[in-house]
């Protein structure tokens, strides 16, 4: 008979509650990232917003630092980067809900693009890498802003009627 499993519990995997609250301070750093991101959205009169990205980029920091906790604890063992791996590809799968296509238009692709580094985001900061966290929040703030209105400019000086500033035209 194999032998009985053990509850993984706090007390069983020997996680204190210092290890706990920094966890959790990672997961609201992670949070608060999202929310900027989120606000962005927000702004931009897009479905997925503030509380979509916080909750992506929260729960992703949850989900890798509590696989951290385990991985470094004598009873937990373990491979931490299997919720860095399930994170990702629960992501896509919310992403893929965020992609609608009418007709021949697709729409939601830089909403569900916004969520999935949201995603990253959070799962660097579950992992302490706070410098790229809090750089890839700001680069991503600088894509959909900056170079969103840089888009908005260029697309609003071509001239639809002119067959030299069609897309496609050479």
């Amino acid at each position: 008979m194999p032998p009985a499993l053990t509850p993984l519990t706090a007390n069983a995997i020997d996680v204190s509650t210092r290890d706990e609250l920094v966890a959790l301070g990672l997961v609201a750093l992670a949070t608060l990232l999202g929310a900027l991101l989120g606000f962005e959205r927000e702004l931009a009169g897009k479905t997925a917003g503030a509380r979509t990205h916080m909750l992506v980029s929260g729960g992703a920091a949850l989900a890798v630092a509590v696989g951290q906790l385990l991985f470094e604890s004598e009873a937990g063992g373990g491979d931490p980067s299997r919720a860095l791996h399930a994170v990702l590809t629960g992501i896509g799968f919310l992403c893929a809900g965020a992609i609608i296509r009418r007709d021949a238009d697709v729409q939601g692709l830089t909403t569900a693009a916004s969520l999935w580094f949201a995603a990253c985001i959070g799962i660097a900061v579950g992992l302490e890498l706070l410098v790229i966290g809090v750089g890839a929040t700001v680069l991503g703030l600088i894509v959909l802003r900056v170079v969103g209105m840089a888009e908005d400019r260029i697309l609003d000086a071509v001239d639809p009627d002119d067959p030299a500033d069609r897309k496609g035209a050479s």
